[in-house]
């Protein structure tokens, strides 16, 4: 189900709201796909001699390397190349967003490995099959050393270190000089200690990049990438190849989610394979190499703390947070500064203490994943309301309510350092409740304890607000109309299946009336598109299409004035007819030109094409708000939870196609579901990964997903010229802990104060035990770390806008 409910009383942006805009349009790319045209990296025709690489990956999790012994490998049948660091002899660079040049990582491991996966060697052969033999006859010695996965492990005074020189494993530290003392200002203090696990990103497609030298010399790569621009400055100074000699083309790709930002460094290793073997070379890894060895994201520990009053107003928060950056601390290392910005959340703090601590550790670098931060924040706090509510005796709903920002305060200045725009957080609470029948499940889980029921009932709540279209930057846009009436927008962001071609076109023919479906999308070209920021924290419609969108109003200015020459009419008279797609003379629709006229005409008068481009940038990030109310059925026999129904309630600012908007809730909401009830990427004593595959890795089908109630209220940004808000992980943020505190609800009557993410069945049912054996606290003291953290380890400037741009 979905509907949109009545905005907020914000208006609209003036002139932009259409006959289209706003509708449910169906997506003009998806034939492409569903036809099988549509090329992903594994698709593309290199031509022959193409070559296959395949990476030889550590078995260990750290330890010393003597030797790698490549003789065999070399002599293989269709073998062109072994390559270990000596061959290749690529400096240690970063992928994205350095935190320190310390961890700057070598795309073939040199000396050491720090975790398994890590890339030793790589086989170039003719065929996959031949490469994969191969690799498996490449011998590394590597004499293992005591390895450490757990962050709060890494940061004792005793554990392993990853990097002996710097005397510890701490990537970033950052505390406020003056902490609160809640005891001091509180009646009340909540605490809880709280896991948002480990994940893996798992898109549909793995990572795949493909390059193929050019007759000019120059090399075409193909990336599976959310950021192709980001990766063309990155090639060119990883491989010291001049940007302009450099070619970025990214071709359909499955899935992204964050985990696909940036630049990976096997990207690094076949392009310059490619360069100096004069052959194309593609890189496709297999699921389990990509869950292996790739992107996994979250991985916090929060020790939270929540003051209240007795009659629940809220006096402080206190944090100290443990991330994990894995091996080689990038992106990752800069999330939990995005959880700490993101913390004042939805309600009216007096004071906010937040320490961040993260460690790296033997595992693979984390990076980015829906919400990327954001999600981390809103769980922290939503499951303390909880808690709060359940300690004094309030009602979920009416202790939120008391402390919600109210619709006057903004624009609102944070503790925390983001400035949100515009927000009326209690009315997507209030329809949330309203939807879903608060009040009657609230009597039927009263009927259902006072029954001693064997499945009970849980109600979960939560508020959200996150921030889109972080980072600053602009975006480029472009639109040029054809002599045949058709379109082509031009947009720096790059589409992994949100749907932008649809969207770009709809804001286009809103003001031109040019139909959709003869309005084509060009991304993810370097040669096409001169620059772009990418596609990353929910950024296009608000960069993208408001790009598009005064590319377009330049486009109708210069078809006025063409029509004006043509017809012999006053430029003020001329006007566009978006219903009928025509440019003419008021009040003489008889004598109006098409798109395709005036794009004949512009030819043969101006000798150009009738086209116009822009670099737009919007005056600050919006900051998209929501509810989310989920019933939860929980088996007390064995601990088995269901997600009965699930409302969503969300704002995204001005909508532009409503039927993008419910898929993006439909999407974040499976995510949001899936952390709750199965992932967690887990690792036995030695450092080894027992979830690498879709056989150990618990990831839901569509056949686990319950019916998702979705809505929509619109309460425009002021800080674009379209009012958009991003929605593309809104509802993840908003479901993951509604879900957690509905499960948690559902048991709370028999003393459960706290189940970690994953709430598997095991975790519920366990959870149950010790809450009637007198356990169940979900609160011990922080690492002691937190006492002692060192000055000067903090993320800078630029690595904190990058990790608010995904």
């Amino acid at each position: 189900m979905s509907a949109t409910l009545e905005p907020s009383p914000i208006q609209r942006p003036d002139g932009l709201r259409g006959s289209i805009l706003g509708n449910r349009v169906s997506r003009t790319e998806d034939p492409e796909l569903l036809t099988g045209a549509g090329k992903y990296i594994a698709d593309l025709d290199l031509g022959e001699g193409a070559l296959h690489a395949v990476f030889v990956r550590s078995d260990i999790a750290h330890g010393i390397i003597n030797s790698i012994d490549v003789d065999e490998a070399r002599s293989m049948p269709g073998v062109v190349a072994v390559w270990t660091a000596d061959e290749l002899d690529v400096a240690p660079h970063h992928g994205f967003a350095p935190i320190d040049p310390a961890f700057a990582r070598p795309p073939l491991a040199t000396d050491r490995v720090r975790f398994v996966g890590e890339a030793v060697a790589v086989v170039f052969a003719e065929t996959a099959a031949q490469g994969a033999d191969a690799a498996d006859a490449v011998w590394a010695d590597i004499e293992p050393i005591d390895a450490v996965t757990d962050a709060e492990a890494a940061l004792a005074p005793d554990a392993p270190l990853l990097r002996p020189e710097r005397g510890d494993n701490i990537a970033v530290a950052d505390a406020p000089d003056s902490p609160v003392d809640l005891d001091a200002i509180s009646d009340v203090v909540v605490r809880g200690r709280f896991v948002n696990q480990r994940v893996a990103v798992a898109p549909m497609e793995p990572h795949g990049v493909a390059a193929a030298p050019a007759d000019d010399d120059r090399i075409t790569v193909w990336t599976a990438n959310q950021f192709p621009h980001y990766v063309h400055a990155a090639m060119a100074s990883a491989t010291g190849i001049d940007r302009s000699q450099l070619h970025i083309v990214t071709p359909r790709v499955g899935g992204g989610f964050g985990g696909k930002a940036g630049m990976q460094h096997e990207y690094t290793v076949v392009v310059v394979a490619a360069q100096r073997l004069g052959r194309p070379v593609r890189w496709i890894p297999t699921r389990t190499e990509d869950m292996q060895a790739k992107d996994h994201s979250r991985s916090q520990v929060q020790y939270a703390e929540l003051g209240c009053t007795t009659d629940g107003a809220f006096t402080g928060l206190r944090v100290r947070l443990v991330g994990d950056a894995g091996a080689y601390p990038g992106i990752g290392a800069a999330l939990p500064g995005g959880t700490r910005r993101m913390s004042h959340g939805t309600y009216a703090f007096p004071q906010i203490d937040f320490d961040v601590a993260v460690a790296t550790t033997n595992t693979p670098p984390t990076g980015a994943y829906r919400g990327a931060g954001r999600p981390e924040a809103t769980a922290l706090l939503e499951r303390l309301v909880d808690q709060a509510a359940h300690q004094l005796g309030i009602d979920p709903i009416e202790l939120r309510e008391k402390n919600l920002l109210t619709d006057d305060v903004f624009p609102f200045q944070t503790l925390t350092g983001p400035e949100y725009d515009t927000g009326s957080y209690r009315m997507p609470l209030r329809e949330a409740a309203r939807l879903i029948g608060y009040d009657r499940l609230r009597a039927e889980q009263q009927r259902r304890r006072e029954a001693g029921d064997t499945v009970q009932l849980g109600i979960g709540v939560a508020t959200y607000v996150e921030i889109t279209g972080g980072g600053g930057g602009d975006e480029f846009g472009k639109l040029e109309v054809h002599p045949d009436g058709t379109a082509t927008v031009s947009c720096g962001t790059l589409s992994h299946g949100q749907g932008h071609q649809t969207t770009f076109a709809m804001i286009v023919s809103a003001q031109t009336g040019i139909p959709v479906d003869r309005i084509r999308l060009v991304d993810g070209d370097t040669d096409l598109v001169p620059k772009g920021g990418g596609t990353g924290g929910s950024r296009s419609v608000q960069y993208g299409g408001s790009a598009v969108n005064e590319a377009t109003k330049l486009v109708v200015e210069r078809a006025k004035q063409l029509a004006a020459r043509v017809l012999e009419a006053d430029e003020a008279d001329i006007v566009v007819d978006a219903d009928a797609g025509t440019i003419g003379v008021a009040g003489v629709p008889a004598a109006a030109l098409s798109w395709a006229d005036l794009a004949t005409k512009s030819e043969e008068l101006v000798d150009a094409p009738l086209a116009a481009d822009t670099i737009y940038a919007p005056d600050g990030a919006s900051f998209p708000f929501g509810a989310h109310i989920s019933a939860v059925e929980v088996d007390t026999e064995t601990g088995r939870a269901r997600v009965r129904r699930h409302v969503a309630v969300d704002d995204a600012g001005t909508v532009i196609n409503k039927l993008l908007l419910e898929g993006q809730q439909h999407g974040g909401i499976a995510s949001g579901l899936s952390q709750v009830l199965y992932e967690e990427v887990r690792y036995d004593d030695l450092g080894n990964p027992i979830t690498s595959n879709f056989a150990d890795y618990g990831l839901p089908s569509a056949a686990e997903m319950p019916n998702f109630d979705v809505y929509s209220t619109e309460t425009p940004s002021d800080r674009n010229v379209l009012g958009a808000k991003g929605i593309g992980e809104a509802s993840t943020i908003g479901s993951t802990p509604a879900i957690q505190n509905a499960i948690i609800d559902a048991v709370s009557h028999l003393g459960v104060r706290h189940i970690d993410l994953p709430c598997t069945a095991e975790r519920v049912w366990k959870a149950i035990a010790d809450a009637q054996s007198g356990g169940g606290d979900p609160w011990r003291e922080p690492p002691a770390v937190f006492a002692t953290l060192p000055k000067g380890r903090k993320v800078d400037d630029a690595a904190a806008e990058a990790a608010d741009g995904i």
